[in-house]
């Protein structure tokens, strides 16, 4: 998880209830495989004495910066919406990398074309053998 990020910040007042998602990603961050992927991401811990919500706010590579309400979402949601957004960094950089503009646009025209699919004549083939015998 800590692989695409260079930054995380988790907040949360020790006496709030709401804080079990903060606790979790907290945990997730500091596990070893988390800190193997990624040994240069900053792992901050802000206590906090307020009543605001707990969040988790994370700095991805390329610098742009999310505020996640914990108190709302779930650490596994969470999770997955880091590893996400990761993914598409990841294929954004692959593109980059060889020459080709990202966003990759395509043309309506292409999206709404029929697409004889392989799938279609292996079916063909298999579902009259199955009513032959």
């Amino acid at each position: 998880m800590l692989k695409f990020l260079s930054k995380v910040r988790v907040e949360f007042n020790a006496l709030d209830p709401r804080k079990a998602a903060c606790v979790e990603i907290l945990a997730l961050c500091n596990g070893r495989k988390a800190k193997e992927s990624n040994p240069a991401c900053q792992v901050e811990l802000q206590r906090r004495t307020d009543d605001s919500p707990p969040r988790v706010v994370v700095t991805y590579v390329n610098g742009v910066e999310e505020v996640i309400d914990a108190a709302a979402t779930p650490a596994q949601v969470i999770r997955k919406q880091i590893l996400d957004r990761g993914q598409l960094l990841e294929t954004e950089q692959m593109f980059r990398e060889a020459g080709v503009v990202w966003p990759v646009l395509i043309p309506e025209e292409e999206i709404h074309q029929s697409f004889p699919g392989t799938k279609h004549a292996i079916l063909d083939t298999i579902v009259p053998m199955v009513f032959a015998e």
